[in-house]
């Protein structure tokens, strides 16, 4: 992985310029600063100065907004050049706490929301950009990404059009099915995988825990959820079972079929510290449910793990799972909006990305290789080493 000082060495791709969307304004501040400080601290090549007029910022954030008529109707506007910026975009497509007013009435912003708006921003730009990159966490209808029946297929037309539009890189984190990437196999598209930050929030949250072979297990879900949770276990070197679900095809309740049972594959989890893995909570229920079946096999604490925490029916069901000692810890990550009511869990473990992301922005900015960003196998290594989980 480039260093910061091997960076300041290599000319950038174009003067950055992030644009965060008001999805995604949290994060994207937090970004920023991150560049800013790294920059600042910057010692530069004198014979390269004229490479680097623009190089040390206090913000590289740039000044856009997304208003809206009365009808609902809304436009993109950038108040700033942006002619020749290497452009990063950071949208947030399921921040439900947005809202805006539709003849008088309040509507709050749904994912087709967010994404209309992402389109309006790089309309905006006009082409005017040396290169657009959209960092979009959640990857927008990734969960509508093939057919069984008769029915669109939301996500591969959606990655067309970003492409269509001038988008050269799409990344997203912990992609749904990675292989609708196929869609534009000619375009540049990364999904990564936040095990690395799970693994350290987990040390620096939990000082008994011990991630070994005797004390610990992965739990995959579901048979969707089995390659990260293989490549979790796999890296700290423990066991790794799964659960699969009987779901009854006759019936579809809030466009699902409804799961009948849970059954287990795997050794024994009796005495063994459980982490469930998963890219996402929706509701909670098939989590709460995996758990109530490992405290069943006699599992000592089972935390919870998940790129995305939607919670779309509160937290109410975590909190009585952990008063009746079902679940220990819950980890998320501030990659998607992150209401009030969840940080405030005492159970509750937020896992911060955007020094990650600033480090792929910055890489990228500097037009040097992302790929050891995307395997974090040695990362991993080392902060297991610096918490004594391996010699």
């Amino acid at each position: 992985m480039p260093t910061q000082k091997e960076l300041n060495k290599s000319i950038p791709y174009g003067d950055l310029a992030i644009l965060p969307l008001e999805s995604s304004r949290m994060i994207g501040e937090k970004v920023d600063r991150y560049i800013a400080d790294w920059r600042r601290e910057a010692a530069m090549d004198p014979t390269q100065e004229i490479h680097f007029t623009n190089y040390k910022k206090d913000s590289y954030i740039i000044d856009a907004k997304c208003p809206r008529f009365g009808s609902g109707e809304a436009k993109g506007i950038i108040n700033e050049s942006v002619r020749g910026k290497d452009i990063f975009l950071l949208v947030d497509v399921c921040n439900h706490s947005l809202s805006y007013k539709v003849c008088g009435q309040i509507n709050h912003m749904s994912p087709d929301d967010h994404y209309q708006d992402l389109k309006r921003m790089i309309s905006a730009i006009g082409g005017k950009a040396r290169r657009i990159s959209v960092i979009m966490p959640f990857l927008y209808e990734s969960r509508q990404h093939r057919r069984t029946t008769r029915e669109s297929l939301d996500c591969a037309f959606a990655l067309q059009e970003l492409v269509s539009m001038g988008v050269d890189n799409i990344i997203t984190f912990d992609a749904h099915d990675p292989r609708v990437q196929n869609a534009i196999p000619l375009s540049s598209f990364e999904t990564v995988q936040p095990t690395y930050q799970f693994i350290k929030a987990l040390l620096q949250n939990v000082p008994d825990i011990k991630m070994n072979a005797d004390n610990m297990m992965i739990i995959s879900p579901d048979e969707g959820a089995m390659g990260r949770a293989i490549y979790f276990g796999n890296v700290i070197g423990v066991d790794v079972g799964t659960f699969y679900k009987r779901r009854d095809y006759t019936k579809i309740v809030d466009g699902r079929n409804p799961i009948v049972a849970h059954e287990f594959l795997g050794a024994s989890v009796e005495g063994k510290d459980v982490v469930v893995i998963d890219d996402m909570i929706s509701s909670g229920e098939s989590m709460i449910d995996v758990a109530t079946e490992l405290k069943k096999r006699k599992a000592n604490r089972i935390f919870v793990a998940s790129t995305f925490g939607l919670f779309t029916n509160g937290m109410s069901v975590f909190d009585e799972a952990y008063e009746k000692g079902l679940i220990y810890r819950v980890m998320t990550t501030n990659l998607v909006y992150q209401a009030p009511e969840v940080l405030e869990r005492e159970y509750y473990i937020d896992v911060d990305m955007s020094k990650y992301i600033a480090l792929l922005i910055d890489t990228l900015n500097h037009d040097y290789s992302i790929s050891e960003y995307l395997d974090p196998t040695e990362r991993i290594e080392r902060v297991l080493r610096k918490y004594n989980q391996i010699s």
